[in-house]
């Protein structure tokens, strides 16, 4: 006797795809929806949604063995308003799972399900910067949703019918390229050039496209959006002129969005920006909308807690802390609850302008793990740049070094790139470090330095996300 393996569900036959489009409005029908929906109304979906996410949970042997060791038992969590009685989880919980149980771990929920009966999956892995590659998995349920939740924010930013959309996200194994090429062909009709990184298409061939395909919206991280401006003069290309940009849909954090806005406009006309936050676990967290007041939180699929980085309480309304999320949607493949992205913000606490029940928070501001704190002052690397922005000569580029003397004291080195000639340089060092004293509130070294040079340290050609600290102090 025979098995036939061949009898399993394809992609879209493994859920309910139109009643996902019922279930997560887009376009106009997000506004329509939402500006009519209480806070009430609001948490009453996000306890549904959380409830059914709890209960796939307790099926999965990750979370058995997190719950149990914390004393709790399924009876506990009767709703939302239980959150805090689970425990945080965090990217070392996800690899601990993978290391007992390689090579993808037991935080999926898979195992219990008999082969012929699981959903086809999407596997990608995080891009390893840090060590050892996560591996994401993704059921088509929760895959979809995370892509129309990418393409919500598009067309709430206000993405033009028939745009041409240019992505410098990466591809290989890590998710983003891919989840944003799926976001876009299945949810908007736009025409998509997956460009990638300047290792996957050089940054000359880039911008060569843009111009020859008429791409109006550059979608990616805006460290190497904004190099590519740079690349397209060299080439003779002129930026607001031989291309024209609409829109530049980044991760903009606390970046110049006027030098990002100057480098592809003209006196004419400039590009659009707009912000928006998510991890690869997750998905799309929230997005800048047309009013440009903070980043609204997708709050029907995303529940976002702000916590202290120390204590892990939640911080008064507009205080610094840890995004934790909590995916309302992810009840089929890798349950997200309460998990603990390190990356830093602060909720917006004036009024919603878009009339909408979502809180909003200000943006990635920096990541509690990637946090000097020198005499007693928190410092996040990635808000040192922004901090030089009003500075004419300073170039966008910079790199943080954490070193310590032979007495055993701390330091940091900020590394400036400046157009200013090297024989004049001695000249504003002073003035940077001032500049900086009076922003981060000790003084730092700094050493400016000339285009380019920073590029091998900060690899901002080839990576998405540039490094911008090097901590030499335990070496």
């Amino acid at each position: 006797m025979t098995t036939n393996n061949s009898s399993y569900p394809t992609y879209f036959e493994s859920f309910d795809y139109k009643q996902m489009l019922n279930d997560y409005p887009l376009g106009d029908e997000v506004l329509n929806r939402f500006k009519t929906m209480s806070k009430a109304d609001l948490k009453a979906l996000q306890n549904m949604r959380f409830m059914k996410v709890v209960a796939r949970a307790w099926q999965i042997p990750f979370y058995q063995r997190i719950w149990c060791a914390a004393g709790l038992v399924p009876e506990d969590i009767k709703s939302l308003d239980d959150i805090e009685k689970l425990p945080l989880i965090s990217k070392s919980d996800i690899m601990d799972s993978v290391e007992r149980h390689p090579p993808i771990g037991d935080f999926h929920g898979l195992d219990d399900i008999p082969v012929e009966q699981r959903p086809p999956l999407v596997f990608h892995t995080t891009s390893g910067t840090t060590g050892t590659p996560q591996p994401l998995l993704f059921g088509p349920k929760s895959r979809e949703i995370q892509s129309l939740l990418v393409a919500r924010s598009y067309r709430f930013m206000g993405l033009k019918a028939g745009s041409t959309i240019q992505s410098c996200y990466g591809h290989g194994m890590i998710n983003g390229g891919h989840y944003i090429r799926e976001a876009v062909t299945h949810y908007t009709n736009s025409m998509f050039l997956s460009a990638g990184t300047g290792v996957e298409t050089r940054s000359v061939q880039q911008v060569n496209l843009m111009k020859t395909f008429g791409v109006n919206v550059l979608v990616g991280f805006v460290d190497y959006i904004k190099r590519l401006s740079d690349v397209a003069k060299e080439e003779g290309i002129k930026p607001g002129e031989d291309i024209s940009i609409d829109m530049i849909i980044g991760h903009l954090g606390m970046e110049s969005r006027e030098a990002i806005a100057n480098a592809w406009g003209n006196a004419e006309k400039q590009p659009e920006l707009f912000d928006w936050y998510g991890v690869g676990d997750t998905g799309t967290i929230a997005a800048e909308g047309p009013d440009h007041d903070g980043m609204h939180v997708w709050e029907d699929c995303q529940y976002l807690e702000i916590l202290d980085p120390d204590s892990n309480q939640v911080v008064s309304p507009g205080d610094k802390g840890n995004m934790v999320v909590t995916c309302l949607y992810k009840d089929d493949v890798y349950p997200i609850i309460r998990f603990n992205t390190h990356d830093i913000t602060e909720e917006v606490t004036s009024e919603n302008k878009m009339g909408l029940p979502f809180m909003r928070i200000r943006g990635f501001m920096g990541r509690s793990d990637n946090m000097l704190k020198l005499r007693g002052i928190n410092i996040y690397p990635q808000g040192v740049g922004p901090m030089m922005d009003e500075r004419d000569e300073f170039l966008g580029e910079y790199i943080c070094r954490a070193v310590r003397d032979e007495a055993g004291r701390d330091e940091m080195i900020v590394q400036v790139e400046v157009s200013t000639p090297v024989e004049k340089r001695d000249s504003i060092i002073d003035e940077y470090k001032a500049l900086l004293k009076r922003k981060i509130g000790i003084e730092v070294q700094v050493e400016l330095v000339g285009e380019g040079e920073l590029t091998p340290l900060t690899q901002v050609d080839v990576r998405q996300k540039p490094i911008r600290l090097i901590d030499n102090r335990f070496k």
